[in-house]
Order: C-alpha cells, then structure tokens, then sequence
C-alpha cells in the first residue's frame, strides 16, 4: 500500500509565486508597529501616569511615619525585615517601569563609569552634607519645631545578629531609596514638570515624608539632605556618590548604635 504524506494530497494556495525571470523583486514594506510599543522615552502623559500611580502605591504608607512614637512596640527585627522587603519591592517596581519603556539603566544613575572616583565624592562630601543638615535642624529647634532626643526603639539595634541585620539594612535602604527618590522620581517629576529645580524639590519633599518619626525639626533636615543629594547627582550625573553619603549618614546613626551595645 503506497503512502501519502500530505504535500502529496494537498497544494497550497496561498503560495507565493516566484517572480519571473529578469523581473525586480518588489519591495516589501516593513510591518507595521504596534501602537503600544515604546520606541525610547516614552510620552510625557505615559510619565505622569506612570509617576501618578507610584506615588499612590508609596505615600500613604510613608506618611504613617508620622504615627509612630518613640516607644513603639515594634521591635528591631520586624522593622529591618519589612523595610528591606518593602524597600525592595518599590525598586522591583521602578525596574518594571524602565523594563516596560524600555529605557536605559544610566537614565536612573546606575552607572560604573569612574566608579572609584565617585566613592571618594562621597565620602568626602559626607561630612560636609552631615555638619550643614545638622546646623539645619539645630535652628528649626530654636524655632519651636520638634525632634526625637533617641531614636525610636524600632531602630535600635542590639547584638551581634540584629548588628549584621542593621548593616544589610542601611546598605538595602542606602541603594533602594537613592534609586527610588533621586534617580526614577527626579527622571520623571524633570518630565513632568519641565523644570530641574521643581522636580529636586518635589523629590525630597516626598522623600521626607519617611521620616515623621524624627520629628518636625528631622523631617525638614531630611528633606534639605534630599535637596543636598539630588544636587550631588544632578552634579556627578551617577548615583554612586548619594548612595555613599546615605549609607555613611544610616551606618553612624544605626549600625554603630548596635556595635557599641555589643559586650566583646
């Protein structure tokens, strides 16, 4: 019995003919794109929307700062754990939203170019920036505005464990925060608005919103601090440097605060 394979039974129809000989081929026009692809920076009204619903998924639970008392309940721990989860949540999303534009990671300051040199800038630029944020807050006091004589016991760390655990947590905190609010919100709050010094402010307006337990008088040092390190990146066009000084200004503040409670 002989065997039929199918190009034996049927003929295509929609085959297509070759051209006759010494006939030009003719010219095939590309196809078209689809409207919902991103070809680079994507529209000033895709930004907003986009900066809009970032800021809705963030702010509420940042401006819960200010709720929160010196003696709260919650422990070390918790904290460092759910603000490195969180933390690394909102960067997740900030990397999707640049994934989906298909934009470049130098648009949010991650870059490598002359990286030694940018560590140096910032570990020079820390004591400057610490001294005039300090002087900062010390006359916001003298003007009434209030301010935490400790830090809140949530941000204690004591211990060996709760010490390498306060360490991953300003290095999480240091690179997370300076991506999120010097390098995607500053991008996109220059697009919206089209003016560098509304989006600095606007930047470290939000940016110290997180900070409602370091008191009235903290709360408008921080946001100096965030005008001081979007003016360092705007500068050195590279994150590297703020994320130096952040990590400086947290590792002082909490990390040395665990190391001296240790008993060696």
């Amino acid at each position: 019995m002989q065997n039929y394979t199918p190009t034996n039974i049927f003929i295509r129809e929609d085959k297509e003919k070759e051209p006759p000989a010494g006939a030009e081929n003719p010219v095939q026009e590309p196809p078209a794109s689809r409207p919902d692809e991103f070809k680079g920076e994507p529209s000033r009204k895709i930004q907003a929307w986009e900066l809009a619903a970032f800021l809705f998924l963030i702010v509420p639970s940042m401006a819960t700062s200010f709720m929160i008392s010196g003696s709260s309940a919650i422990s070390f721990t918790t904290t460092a754990v759910l603000s490195i989860l969180s933390d690394l949540g909102e960067v997740g999303l900030v990397f999707y939203f640049v994934w989906r534009n298909r934009e470049p990671l130098s648009q949010l300051g991650w870059t490598t170019k002359k990286l030694p040199k940018e560590v140096i800038w910032g570990i020079v630029l820390f004591f400057p920036v610490v001294l005039v944020s300090n002087w900062i807050e010390s006359i916001m006091l003298s003007l009434g505005l209030t301010a935490p004589s400790k830090l809140p016991s949530m941000l204690v760390a004591a211990g060996g464990s709760q010490a390498v655990l306060a360490f991953l947590l300003v290095v999480v905190v240091a690179i997370v925060e300076e991506t999120v609010f010097r390098g995607y919100l500053l991008l996109r709050l220059q697009t919206v608005t089209r003016r560098p010094w509304a989006a600095v402010l606007l930047s470290s307006l939000i940016f110290s919103i997180g900070h409602g337990y370091e008191g009235t008088a903290g709360v408008v040092r921080v946001f100096f601090v965030g005008v001081f390190f979007a003016v360092i990146y705007l500068w050195r066009k590279s994150l590297v440097a703020p994320m130096v000084i952040h990590f400086m200004v947290d590792f002082s503040s909490i990390v040395m605060t665990a190391l001296m409670a240790m008993k060696f």
